[in-house]
């Protein structure tokens, strides 16, 4: 589940409480008793977060002065449109703290929250989902605002009663639903998805990702195996990639490839490939190349082998559109004219000083 908006507001609420007991009180037993409760409650904050923590956290003590010259405002002003603007008034105090987090460059409440928050993921990819949240509560809070300005001139006090107690609730809960319900059905459809480790350019794993975002975004860079399979005669075996493939579809390629899964040893991936592929059991192989191949579709560290067979090969046809042996010399005849992966041709060269070898 999505943990921004819970992370956003366990990093807001202790330095927010004295606003929002206010906020509370005041709807129910007036401003005066809001006012006197509020303030009272960030001078005890003051004293537990100064005994506690040894600190005296300047966060409260704005937050507790801004209510109290808005409280005083209010008390001495008996006219009835500064009454109905107070929600615009609490709405601009929580505009410039999120507008300053948001697109100050300074994350103010992120910086703030870690004092709090001992365990909050101190990644730039949570720090910029978190960032964008601030902005979409900035927008809400600012529609907000001038919603309530407007009803306060120029509609009914029923209207400016809903617009500016009801409708705030009613569009963060929109916001946060929507939020909860996306993150609920991509966590769906992630449970579904292969995926991948994700690894350093010596093969360290350092996390993982998914087969989709693995064949969509160069530059994640995951481990992959190839095998080439020759027989007696010094040919290779080439499978056919099926059309439905996302990588390369329709095109003849390396014996055996495949991505490791997560958790899976490079030995491991080899040995279940070339069984679910072409049905080889028991070889003997050897390593060949290990290189780093990017193209526009993704980036792969690739774990190239070797092997000879006597056995005959049986190709998944679920998997693949058959295959066949090539003499090495036909096969020279192919390379550049599309019909080969531009892996295999690459490898390619190193077959044939491999081959004139043995």
């Amino acid at each position: 589940m999505d943990t921004r908006p819970i992370g956003l507001l366990k990093m807001m609420l202790p330095g927010l409480l004295p606003l929002l007991i206010f906020i509370a009180v005041d709807a129910i037993w007036g401003t005066e008793t809001g006012l006197i409760v509020a303030i009272l409650f960030g001078i005890g904050e003051l004293a537990f977060i100064l005994i506690r923590e040894k600190r005296f956290d300047w966060f409260v003590v704005f937050d507790t002065g801004l209510l109290l010259l808005l409280g005083a405002i209010s008390l001495l002003s008996s006219d009835e449109i500064f009454f109905k603007l107070k929600p615009a008034f609490i709405n601009m105090i929580f505009l410039v703290i999120i507008g300053l987090s948001a697109f100050s460059g300074k994350n103010i409440l992120l910086q703030y929250s870690k004092r709090f928050l001992k365990d909050l993921p101190d990644n730039p990819a949570y720090q910029k989902e978190m960032l964008k949240t601030f902005r979409m509560m900035f927008w809400l809070f600012l529609l907000h605002t001038i919603l309530v300005v407007y009803s306060a001139y120029f509609m009914s006090k029923a209207a400016w009663g809903f617009i500016s107690s009801a409708l705030l609730y009613i569009l963060f809960g929109v916001y946060f639903g929507w939020q909860f319900l996306t993150s609920y059905w991509q966590k769906r459809k992630l449970k579904k998805e292969e995926w991948f480790p994700l690894v350093d350019e010596e093969g360290k794993v350092i996390g993982k990702v998914t087969r989709s975002m693995a064949h969509s975004k160069p530059g994640i860079l995951h481990p992959v195996i190839h095998l080439h399979v020759f027989n007696r005669k010094g040919e290779v075996y080439l499978q056919k990639r099926p059309a439905h493939k996302d990588i390369q579809p329709g095109k003849w390629d390396t014996s055996v490839g495949g991505h490791l899964a997560l958790g899976e040893t490079v030995e491991q991936a080899l040995i279940r490939e070339a069984k679910e592929e072409l049905g080889i059991e028991n070889f003997s192989y050897k390593p060949f190349m290990h290189y780093r191949w990017d193209s526009p579709a993704e980036s792969e560290l690739v774990y190239s082998f070797i092997t000879k067979i006597d056995t005959s090969i049986k190709p998944d046809r679920t998997e693949l559109d058959g295959g066949r042996f090539w003499s090495l010399s036909d096969l020279g005849q192919l390379i550049g004219k599309g019909v080969l992966t531009p892996n295999f041709e690459h490898e390619f060269e190193n077959l044939l000083k491999s081959a004139r070898k043995s």
